[in-house]
Formats: C-alpha cells, sequence, structure tokens
C-alpha cells in the first residue's frame, strides 16, 4: 500500500501526517513513538515496543476471583510433606 502525505511547518517542526488507515495497519495509537532512521536515503518509522503501564485499578481488577480461589485451595497448604516436596 502506498499513500502520500505531505511536509509542513508548525512551529519550529516539520510535521508528517500518517493517515489512519496506516496508524491501523501498523497497529499504532496517537501517542505511540517510533523510531525513525534513514536508510538508502530513505525515511524509516519503526515502531518503539513499549511495556503498556497499568494503573493500580487496573492491576487489582479480579482480586476477588484470586482471594476466593486461595480460600478454596487453603486445604492444600494444609498437612505435612508426604514426599520429596519442597517446603
Amino acid at each position: 500500500m502506498s499513500v502520500t502525505t505531505k511536509i509542513r511547518r508548525q512551529g519550529g517542526a516539520a510535521i508528517v501526517t500518517i493517515p489512519p488507515t496506516v496508524l491501523k495497519m501498523m497497529q499504532l495509537e496517537v501517542g505511540d513513538q517510533l523510531s525513525l532512521a534513514v536508510a538508502d536515503g530513505e525515511l524509516v518509522a519503526r515502531p518503539l515496543k513499549t511495556r503498556k503501564r497499568y494503573k493500580l485499578s487496573e492491576l487489582l481488577e479480579g482480586q476477588e476471583h484470586v482471594s476466593r480461589m486461595n480460600a478454596d485451595m487453603a486445604w492444600a497448604m494444609e498437612g505435612d510433606p508426604v514426599g520429596h516436596e519442597i517446603v
């Protein structure tokens, strides 16, 4: 797929607009970071793989299910070792 875009000036920077279809194809969103390089006279833009940052509320989602599962499995933690378990 080939797309044409225009370089424009905004403040002291040169801006290139990336059409939504290209963003979707590259699985990118506004705010994602790109690495820019020049290879054989061509501009190459590669997405930087960044780790998603989670909010505490997102990390705690489903906590009640884990607590319930731990309570349901408490019986497995009782008793003495019977074989070569690591305690």
